[in-house]
C-alpha cells in the first residue's frame, strides 16, 4: 500500500492513549491524524478528518464507544472502525459489530498484533481477538435470522428500495440528500451484506423476501 492509514484515535485515557500513538508511530505506513478523548468530538473529527481508521474505546463517559461507533458509521461509511477495549463481554462485542465496528479488539495486543489487525480491517476483513471469537461465533449461529435484510441499517434498507426502483447512484443521493461517493458506499456495504455480486441481485433478492420494504 503506498499511501499512509490515517488514523483518529479515540479513548479516554490519556496514558493508554499515549501508548498506543507511540505504538502507531513505530509504522511507518500509520498516520495519526487527531486524537480524542470525547465521542462526541471524536464524530466531528471523522466528519472533518475522513480518516481510513477510527480506532475506539468502548467505554467512554458521555457517548459510549458503541453509540460512538454507530454514528461515525451513520456519517462516514467509507470510515474503518476498530474497537479497541478492555470489555471481553459478548453483548458489547456484538453490539460494536452491529454498530458498524468491523474489529474488536482487546487491550493488552502487542503494537505488530495491533498493526496487523488495522491493515487486515482496512483490507476489508473482520477480526474479533480469538478469546472471544469462538463464543461470539455460537452466539451468532444460535441467533442467525434466515432473513438476510436483518443485516442491514434503516438507512441502506431506505437504499436497497430505492435500487429496486432503478434509481442511480446519484439520483439516489439527490432523493435522500446524500453524495453519489457516500451512495457507492452504502451500495458496497449492502451487496457484502447481502452476499450478492450486482445492485440487481439485491434488488431481486428484496423484492423476493417476504420482509417488506420502503418503495
Amino acid at each position: 500500500m503506498n499511501d499512509s492509514i490515517n488514523i483518529l484515535v479515540v479513548d479516554d485515557h490519556p496514558l493508554f492513549r499515549q501508548g498506543v500513538l507511540n505504538s502507531l508511530a513505530m509504522d511507518p505506513e500509520f498516520k495519526v491524524v487527531a486524537e480524542t478523548d470525547s465521542g462526541q468530538e471524536a464524530l466531528a473529527l471523522a466528519r472533518k478528518l475522513l480518516p481510513d481508521v477510527v480506532l475506539l474505546d468502548i467505554s467512554m463517559p458521555g457517548w459510549s464507544g458503541i453509540v460512538t461507533a454507530e454514528k461515525i458509521a451513520m456519517a462516514c461509511p467509507a470510515t474503518v472502525i476498530v474497537m479497541l477495549t478492555g470489555s471481553d463481554d459478548k453483548d458489547k462485542l456484538l453490539a460494536a459489530l452491529k454498530a458498524g465496528a468491523r474489529a474488536y479488539v482487546l487491550k493488552g495486543v502487542s503494537a505488530k498484533e495491533l498493526a496487523s489487525v488495522i491493515r487486515s480491517a482496512v483490507a476489508g476483513e473482520v477480526y474479533v481477538s480469538p478469546s472471544i471469537a469462538a463464543e461470539m461465533l455460537v452466539s451468532l449461529t444460535q441467533g442467525k435470522a434466515p432473513d438476510p435484510l436483518q443485516e442491514l441499517t434503516d438507512r441502506e434498507r431506505e437504499i436497497l428500495a430505492l435500487i429496486g426502483t432503478g434509481l442511480t447512484n446519484r439520483e439516489i443521493g439527490e432523493r435522500i440528500f446524500l453524495s453519489e461517493k457516500t451512495i457507492k458506499h452504502y451500495v458496497t456495504n449492502i451487496l457484502q451484506k447481502l452476499q450478492v455480486r450486482s445492485r440487481v441481485e439485491a434488488a431481486l433478492l428484496a423484492n423476493s423476501h417476504a420482509r417488506p420494504l420502503q418503495r
